[in-house]
Parts: structure tokens; sequence; C-alpha cells
């Protein structure tokens, strides 16, 4: 069975491409405007894949037939710790995402973006957004407006009358921890199929748990042997945790959550040597100075999953990126580290200064996290084929 054809727009460093990847589908071109990231994706693909260029002025039907498009249109103008100028921002990139799906016809699509997006005030773009996905090839016209473009698509999709290529559109708010990934990472999906294939497909179920971590860690007790380390009393964690904590204690049962336990920041990287300024065990694996606790920026509990690995404004992380111990130390993380907190392969390089490599794996898609949903979507897709 020949592989499924990609083309991802917005690729960043790589993340959700390697997840695809990872999955059997095979990558017809990356198109990406940073020229860092470029590089990243350089020095793990082939060189012939990368297309350094804005997204704005690419032709898009160079490369013939795709069977899915992908990628993580900027998320600056939904994110919340943003400006909040949504549509109003010029690097929504929604439209041009949209004229791509338009133009190729894939079987599907996987668009990854900010827990923002789904807030209050975005509603009304957002359900455009929705609808422009679902019937792409409606144009835009350069009088219209975007509020008199929804109600447009809002007729047709009312009317059920509609001769263009036309997606069934689902959405999804899916946190990495419930997946097996060791961060606390809330992203909104969005996965469109072909109308004409008359396909069936919904998200992945969860595979793992807080209930289950906490019981290993403060029930069964698991959790310490496994790392054959003394438990950890528990007042780092906030109120709500702990609550958490007294009701499984109360529960009269022997029987576990049925899920897997979240992964912890130890579970990942608590068996790498600890970084010194020379690079010794790996030249991403550097001590960077400088770390420091505040209200807000108290950093990650290495025996939960990492809070969010973030980009930082202008590219400069903040508390999200620091490793919390039980001692109370603290410091930054490192590329490394970081790079398997969002689940990259050790051979996968990531390319720049360290607040620019931080900002390109902040930036990513865990690629667990995209394996699991391209390889659910693909098997689906391939049954058809």
């Amino acid at each position: 069975m020949p592989k499924l054809s990609c083309l991802e727009l917005f690729t960043g460093a790589g993340g959700l491409a390697k997840g695809l990847e990872m999955a059997g589908i095979q990558h017809k071109a990356f198109v990406e405007i940073n020229s860092d990231a470029c590089l990243t994706l350089a020095n793990n693909y082939d060189n012939q894949l990368i297309y350094n260029s804005d997204v704005r002025t690419f032709k898009f039907d160079q490369f013939g037939h795709i069977d899915i498009i992908s990628g993580g249109p900027p998320c600056q103008p939904f994110s919340l710790g943003g400006k909040h100028q949504g549509n109003t921002d010029q690097r929504d990139m929604f439209p041009y995402a949209c004229q791509a799906i338009s133009m190729c016809t894939p079987k599907a699509f996987i668009l990854e973006n900010v827990k923002g997006l789904l807030r209050k005030s975005f509603n009304s773009y957002f359900d455009y957004i929705i609808l422009r996905l679902t019937y792409p090839q409606v144009e835009l016209k350069s009088s219209e407006c975007w509020k008199d473009h929804r109600e447009k698509l809002k007729k047709i999709h009312g009317s059920g009358k509609h001769n263009g290529v036309k997606y069934n559109v689902t959405f999804r708010l899916l946190d990495a921890a419930n997946y097996g990934i060791p961060q606390r990472r809330e992203r909104v999906f969005i996965v469109g199929i072909r109308e004409d294939l008359n396909l069936e497909w919904s998200f992945p179920q969860e595979s793992h748990s807080l209930d289950s971590l906490l019981w290993s860690q403060f029930v069964s007790f698991d959790y310490w042997k496994k790392h054959n380390i003394k438990p950890s009393k528990f007042e780092y964690l906030d109120k709500r945790t702990r609550q958490r904590i007294d009701h499984l204690l109360e529960q009269p049962t022997f029987f576990p959550p049925h899920l897997k336990p979240w992964k912890t920041v130890r579970d990942q990287i608590g068996k790498l040597p600890r970084p010194d300024h020379e690079g010794s065990f790996n030249i991403e694996h550097i001590l960077r100075e400088g770390a420091r606790s505040y209200p807000g920026h108290t950093g990650s509990y290495i025996d939960m999953p990492s809070k969010t690995l973030k980009a930082g404004d202008h590219g400069v992380p903040g508390g999200e990126n620091m490793i919390r111990y039980p001692d109370g130390q603290i410091r930054y993380y490192t590329t490394f580290e970081a790079k398997r907190i969002q689940t990259f392969p050790e051979n996968y390089r990531i390319f720049g200064s360290w607040t620019e490599s931080m900002r390109q794996i902040g930036n990513a898609v865990p690629v667990e996290l995209g394996y699991c949903i391209a390889r659910s979507l693909s098997k689906v897709i391939n049954c058809e084929s």
C-alpha cells in the first residue's frame, strides 16, 4: 500500500511533522518562514523538502496530489499570553491554510492551535474558521469582510446544497498529559476529512490520568519504588491536587484507576546526568545560569508533568521552562531536556541559540501526540484506499 503524502505548512521545528512521519506518512514539502527553524528541518530531513517561504505567496498546487495537509498556523493572535487581536492580527494564517486545502483538496487535514482560540471573545471567528474549513472552495471576495463571508457560509450549511468540495470537520481541546506526554499542554486540534470519502473518525481515547499518577505516588507508592527514592511530601502541590489525593485515600477500594499514570519530568529526564557548562554529556545539555523563582514562575516540579513549554515573549522563556526539585532548587531546562519533554527523538537536532532553540521547541507539537493522532487518522484513510 503506498504511503499517504503530506504537505505541511508552518512546520516550525517539525514536531507534528515527525509524528506524521512515524505514523508512516510521507512528506512532500515543509513550508516555513523562519530561517532558524528551516536549519533545524534541514538537519533532520532531506533539504529538497524544505521551502523557506512565506505561506501567503506560496504556490500550493505545485506538488500534484496531496493526501494530507497539516500544520500549526501561528498562535500569537489567539494566545492567552498575546495581545488577543485574533483575526485582526496580520499573523492570522488560517485563511492561507484554507486556501491550501481549497487548491489541493486533500483527503484530510490536521491543524493545531492554542487553547485561546476557544476563548469566548473569539467564538464568532472560530465558528467562521470551522465553516471555512468545511467549505474551503467558497472564496472570500476582495470586497467581502469575514463576517459577510461567514453569513454566506451559514446559508450554504443550512441549505445542505453545495456542489464543491466539503469536509467533515471536528475539533477538540487535548491535554498532552492525557496521552502519555510528560507535559501539561492544552492545544486545540482541528481535523477534517473530505466528505465524499464517507469515513468515520474520532479523536483517540485518552490513555493516562492524574488520578493514576497520584494513586501510584500516594496510595500504592509504586512511583517512588520505580525510581528507587524516598516518597516526597505533597505540600508543594496545589490545593486542588491535594484534595484529589485525599479523595483517593478515602475511596474504599484496592483497585487503582484504570488508565496509566501521567508521565512526570522525572520519568522522562530523571536518569540524565546533571548538565554542566561544557555540555559533557551532550552538546544540547548545557547548564544555563540565571533561573529564579517568583510568584507565577515557580518552575515545573520534577514529580509532576512539566508545565507547558513556551516560546515566551520575543523568544525568552519564563518560569514554565524551569525544573523544580523537592528541596526547592530550580534551574532552566537544557535544550536536550526540553526536546525530550516534547518527545522528540534524541538524535533530532534543534539549531539556533538557546533562546531560539527553546522558542522552536516551545512552539512545537509534542511528537508522540502528533503520532497518536496521525496514526489513528491514517488507519481510517488507508482502509478506504
